[in-house]
Order: C-alpha cells, then structure tokens, then sequence
C-alpha cells in the first residue's frame, strides 16, 4: 500500500481523498497556488507545497510542478482529482517515467478514450451500442453532407476534441450544415486546438444516463450502477440522482452489461464511467467515458456504501476487484451549488463568504471545502459545494433535500441554491420526467 499520495487538485475534491486516505492510514500532500492558500485541502494535509501563481496553466496544470512537489515530498502515488490533469496522458505517462504511480488511467487507456471519435470506434469493436453517424473524423465538407444524408436530418457535429458542450452544434436541415460546420470549427479550433469533427444522428428527447465502473489491473471489471445527469445548462450538469426515475430492471441490466463489456475489452483499471444517451423509447447509445472519478460520484456511494475513493486506491496499488455488480438500495441526490447568480444567467460570483451554515441531519451529506471568511477566488470552476441527500425513496429524497436547501445558508455572494429550491417544486422534476433540454424553458421565479 501507498505511504504517501500527493493530490494533484484543490477545492472539495482534494478534500475529499484526503479524508479517506487519512482512514486508510495513508500520508497526504496538497499542493495549491497562491490563490488557494487558505482552502481546507491545505489546511488538512500532512504536508502542503505551493506550485504557483492563480492561474491553472501556472499552477494545477503545470506538471513539472506537480512531479518536482511528489520528489521532494517522497510521495509514491498521486490522486488527481477530476479536471485539471485527471485525463492528462502525457502526465500519466510522465508519473510512471518518474516512478510515481497515477492513482487513475494509464496513458494508453486516456488516448484511447479520450479523443471521442477513437473512443466510439473502440466501442463499436467492443459490441457497445453507439450512436449512428461517422466512421471517424470527416475529412471535409463534402463528406460532412454526404454523411449527413446518410445518417438522416436532425444530425449534430461534435468536436472530436471537445468537451464541455464547446465544438458542437445541431442541424436540422440541410441549408444549415455548411455555417454549422463552418462556426463548430472555428470554436473547436480556439477552445481546443484541433478542429477535427465527427457526426452523430440527433438523439430526440435524449436523458443523460452513465454508469460507473471500476476495473483492476487484472482484467476484471464491475458496475456500480447508474445515475442521470439530464438537468444540464450548456452541457454542465447541475444536479444529479440514482437510481434514474427513467430506469427499468432490464434496461439497467443491459446498460450495466454494456459498460462492463466496454471496460473489459480495453482492459480497464480504475474507476471511471462509461457515459450513454438514451432516447424516449429506451435505446441507449454509447456518448463517451471519463476515465476518472467523476463530481457526482457521491451519490452511488450512498446507494450502495461503497468508498469510490478508497476503491481507486486499492485498485491502483494492485488489490483486485470482487467482480461483483452494485444496485441502488436508496434514492440519493446531488445538487451543485456554484458561485453563481441564477437570477442574472448564473453569472459567475466569486467573493468573501460571510456567513457560512452547512444543513445537517439524517441522511444529508455535504462535500466542500467553504468556510465563513473563505474567499473564493475567480480563477476556478465556480462550484464550491456539494449538498448530498439519501433516503428510501425518490419522494422522501426530495422532501430531505427541500429541507437542507432551506437550511443551507451562505451570505456574502451569490449561489444557486435558490435555483435548486425551485427545481425541487418543479412538477416536472418531481415526476421524473425530464431531459437534456429540460433547462431551455426552466425560469427562475
């Protein structure tokens, strides 16, 4: 077992694996930039190196950085977290160079699965449903059209490269494909540096449905079940709950077996999730896999009392798996509460927090790493907390997290936990029945 794991991250998630590798009896360095010098990561960490100045490209991003903190502080693993270089191959290959092991995907598993358009391809070898559309990248714009025709109008062009809904546009109708294919690269190109596009048929009425796995070095691999992610706004998600309102027993066995199936065929090692669309009849089709653990990972904790933290750990160090598959035995659900103004197009609100209560009782979970006094910088992703609610049913699940909402006070700037009030008192949230798009005609009152 490890002696010491550098985390390579800040903010909630950096807390949350020091806190279980202070359970295993595992030594823990933070590291952080100037900007994060009082955050609770460094506050909590046996050790604690600053690798920089604000900005990521100077501080969480910079590898050598983070390889000189790991040597000089003889950590022997690094745990990086989600974002930053959780999906980094060159820095997973760089930690095996320097000897220090990468509690996450090898660099091989990251190419592979990290560039969208390779990672479908492996996937249909793997007999994993995918969603109809190109072989690949389109080499130009007359196979754009070409292509297109064939897999039938609505289609949407992704960036093979991207993430974070950047590089990707729908068509509806063919006098719309060339400014759609013209402006997807343009913005694919700025964000990402590559411009390669691939196409998929528009997928109507789509729910956001992923199941996580975890597979060890051994060639085995297991499902811990699902979670739906559907309440997105421009592709980032906003809340999250498991099981799906939308899931049936055999559905969840056939998307289970496929992600298995999809883990094993590459030879998994780690936690990660294989990432599916679903239609309104039930189809599902493979859209992606993060080969991390992911923000919402809470909740499938609580479902089913598993430590996803603790597993990636003992994976990495070479424990192997039971095999075992996971069902939810609860209904748990994660709301993200940002810096953010709801109220004003959830404009980004960094500032001091003045005031600072964390809801509490049975069932209720809160990951973050805020305090009364913290100042939140304006350099980061805008998510400072994690409010986590776990009950028998879907119905009691919403009602707990009604009262925690009212409970949860932050004073000094503005978050979305008003939002989140409002959606827990949407008939439609509160029937199940919503998708992707179910944020386009949501207004805050």
């Amino acid at each position: 077992m490890f002696k010491k794991i550098l985390v390579a991250n800040r903010g909630e998630i950096a807390l949350r694996v020091i806190r279980t590798c202070k359970e295993m009896g595992i030594k823990t360095v933070a590291v952080y930039s100037t900007a994060d010098a009082e955050s609770l990561h460094v506050r909590f960490a046996d050790e604690a190196v600053c690798i920089g100045p604000p900005a990521s490209s100077e501080s969480y991003l910079k590898m050598s950085n983070i390889i000189a903190a790991a040597e000089i502080t003889n950590a022997d693993a690094i745990h990086p977290g989600y974002g930053f270089l959780s999906e980094n191959a060159k820095f997973s290959n760089l930690c095996e160079e320097h000897k220090i092991k990468f509690i996450g995907a090898t660099g091989r598993m990251i190419d592979q699965m990290g560039d969208k358009a390779n990672a479908k391809a492996t996937m249909k070898a793997a007999g994993v449903p995918c969603v109809p559309g190109s072989d690949g990248i389109i080499a130009d714009f007359e196979q754009c059209k070409k292509v297109a025709l064939e897999t039938g109008y609505p289609v949407m062009l992704k960036a093979s490269a991207g993430g974070g809904g950047k590089g990707m546009r729908a068509v509806w109708k063919p006098e719309d494909l060339k400014n759609a294919w013209d402006s997807a690269r343009q913005e694919s190109k700025a964000a990402f540096g590559n411009d390669d596009m691939y196409m998929e048929k528009l997928i109507e009425e789509p729910r956001h449905i992923e199941i996580q796995i975890v597979g060890d070095a051994y060639g085995k691999a297991c499902h811990l079940s699902e979670r739906d992610c559907s309440v997105q706004r421009r592709h980032q998600k906003l809340t999250e709950e498991t099981p799906s309102p939308f899931m049936t027993d055999e559905l969840r066995e056939a998307m289970g077996n496929a992600a298995v199936k999809a883990a094993e065929y590459i030879n998994y090692e780690g936690a990660g999730t294989i990432e599916f669309l679903v239609d309104k009849h039930r189809n599902f089709y493979f859209m992606e896999m993060n080969t991390r653990i992911q923000v919402e990972h809470p909740i499938t904790e609580e479902v089913i009392n598993y430590d996803l933290i603790r597993e990636q750990i003992l994976v990495a160090a070479g424990v192997p798996i039971s095999g075992k598959n996971y069902y939810p035995q609860m209904h748990s659900i994660e709301c993200r509460i940002n810096a953010e103004d709801p109220y004003n197009g959830f404009r980004p609100a960094p500032g001091r927090v003045t005031t600072f209560h964390a809801p509490g009782g049975h069932g209720v979970r809160m990951d973050t790493h805020v305090y009364a006094g913290y100042m939140i910088p304006p350099n980061y992703d805008s998510m400072i907390a994690k409010l986590i609610v776990t009950a028998q049913t879907r119905e009691e699940a919403i009602n707990k997290m009604k009262r925690a909402l009212d409970e949860f006070v932050i004073e000094g700037i503005k978050t979305t936990i008003p939002f989140h009030r409002q959606l827990m008192d949407h008939p439609d949230y509160v029937a199940g029945n919503y998708t992707t798009k179910f944020m386009e005609n949501f207004e805050m009152k």
